[in-house]
């Protein structure tokens, strides 16, 4: 009887396990399924970002050439007008004349506004396809120990004139303890003045058109101590007293290609964000409309 007993506990064991180990035969096959689909696509997204940096590259190059042949046609066109007789007064009672008999400094001066507005718009091209090239390029970290006391002092003595011509007020707000980091200063101080050169358009576009603001114009580059997770961690704040950020706006600053400025390329906060990512830490904003908006680098310390 033992033995029936033993033979049917075994086959019971086997009923139960086939259904178990059919079911996670399907998962598994299941979950092999999804992690070729997400290589596949992961490789499209390699050899398509490939091509599309291939492809900014290819048009940078004549874009640089046809730069540069419009300021030699501007500097020609600015040669001409030297050389070309005054127009003559017209008589009381003279119509103007018509275009195709314009005088000749007329006909100079049209040329020269649209080969500026070439100049312009080929100048606007290359800055947004090297915007592109410096957001869709691997990024390589010269990683040392770093001190962001240091870096942001640096980065306020480079600043400085720019803060002063806008006529905003540049303070910095350094934690007395050592702020030591592992990172690329070059990159990171980027990421820095990409932040404070858009605090800075801010308040100046708000003051220019009379936009409600915190008021002062005033600019705060400022390190804290602070932790998360049990980790030591040192955060940057660069807070402004500008117009704000609306929040239908605010939930897309990050988005490539996304810009409320008019011009702006929307690449410059999605590489600030990115740069920060490869150095583990985060970029983080608080906004308030007619108040000001602080955005906080918070990076691992050590």
């Amino acid at each position: 009887m033992a033995w029936m007993t033993l033979f049917f506990g075994v086959a019971i064991g086997i009923l139960l396990a086939i259904p178990a180990a059919w079911g996670w035969s399907r998962r598994t096959e299941r979950r092999v399924r999804q992690l070729e689909a997400r290589a596949r696509t992961a490789e499209r997204l390699a050899e398509l970002g490939t091509m599309t940096g291939g492809l900014a590259h290819e048009i940078k190059n004549p874009l640089s050439t046809v730069g540069l042949n419009v300021q030699l046609i501007q500097e020609d066109l600015a040669d001409l007008a030297d050389v070309l007789p005054a127009p003559p007064e017209p008589e009381d009672g003279q119509t103007l004349p018509q275009r195709h008999g314009d005088p000749p400094r007329e006909r100079l001066a049209r040329i020269q506004k649209r080969t500026d507005g070439l100049h312009r718009e080929t100048a606007r091209l290359r800055d947004i396809l090297e915007d592109f090239l410096r957001f869709a390029g691997r990024v390589e970290l010269d990683r040392q120990p770093t001190d962001l006391n240091a870096l942001c002092d640096e980065l306020i003595d480079f600043f400085q004139p720019q803060a002063d011509e806008a006529r905003v007020k540049l303070r910095c707000d350094l934690h007395a303890d050592p702020a030591i980091v592992s990172a690329d200063p070059a990159l990171l101080k980027q990421a820095l003045l990409n932040l404070l050169i858009n605090a800075c358009q801010a308040m100046t576009l708000a003051r220019e058109k009379d936009e409600p603001s915190g008021g002062n114009s005033e600019l705060i580059l400022r390190t804290a101590n602070t932790k998360s997770a049990g980790q030591d961690q040192i955060a940057i704040h660069v807070t402004d007293t500008g117009p704000g950020i609306a929040p239908d706006v605010l939930e897309k600053i990050f988005q490539p290609y996304f810009s409320s400025k008019r011009g702006g390329s929307g690449l410059g906060l999605p590489t600030t964000r990115r740069l920060v990512e490869e150095h583990d830490g985060t970029l983080t904003v608080h906004s308030d409309q007619a108040r000001g908006s602080d955005f906080v680098i918070t990076l691992p310390m050590g």
